[in-house]
């Protein structure tokens, strides 16, 4: 949830980008001056997913358990000797993950508690616990639901794999250093607002969310104090 986590994150979609229609942007514009104006120094909303051809479901949550806490870079390297250990040469499937020893994975750089997450998500999935086929018909709720009860997806992990997998609209992860941290500086505040006074800032950038929470990632870059 640290500032910066956003550009260490990418989630391969083949679904098109979801972007926000003229007349619900002219909404959200109305509906608070201060975000309006700060909306109009950024760059247009790009939309999300990224509209490439790539992982799967499976793939993008187990790239997001090995990228956690790790610095792009390093991650990187680690995903891509995972990936090695498979013939596809992609992430090792739930049936592959499972059979490969916890010597090999660890000599490819997964921490112990990196290993019992993947081989957790891997686990879930092989029995059924976990189903991601049609997962994007469900609810925002239901889908942060089902997937936090894989070990090392919590809330925040889900919140992005709900924007950037699945391009949703009013998604407002709330927890997220870099959102809180964009809001102190588009009200002007002295400290960093805590989750319960994002959500009820937030109320009237709905059902727009997520247009909100990617301009208050966005402010984190600028030089203002």
């Amino acid at each position: 949830m640290g500032l910066g986590r956003l550009r260490r994150i990418r989630w391969h979609n083949p679904a098109p980008m979801n972007r926000p229609s003229p007349a619900a942007m002219h909404r959200l514009h109305r509906s608070d001056p201060v975000l309006s104006r700060a909306l109009r120094r950024l760059p247009p909303y790009p939309g999300f997913p990224d509209g490439s051809r790539g992982a799967t479901h499976y793939e993008a949550l187990a790239r997001a358990i090995v990228y956690q806490q790790l610095a792009g870079p390093a991650a990187a390297t680690i995903h891509a000797r995972v990936c090695a250990l498979s013939p596809r040469r992609r992430f090792p499937r739930p049936e592959e993950l499972l059979a490969l020893p916890r010597r090999t994975l660890r000599r490819a750089g997964l921490s112990a508690n990196k290993q019992a997450s993947v081989r957790d998500l891997a686990s879930r999935l092989q029995d059924g616990r976990l189903r991601l086929h049609g997962i994007g018909r469900r609810s925002d709720e239901e889908i942060i639901e089902h997937l936090v009860t894989v070990r090392g997806i919590g809330t925040w992990s889900a919140q992005m794999f709900l924007i950037f997998r699945l391009g949703r609209l009013d998604v407002m992860p709330a927890g997220d250093l870099g959102v809180q941290e964009g809001l102190r500086r588009l009200d002007g505040l002295r400290e960093r607002p805590k989750p319960d006074a994002v959500l009820a800032r937030a109320e009237r950038w709905a059902p727009l969310r997520t247009v909100a929470a990617w301009a208050l990632w966005r402010l984190t870059e600028t030089k203002t104090p």
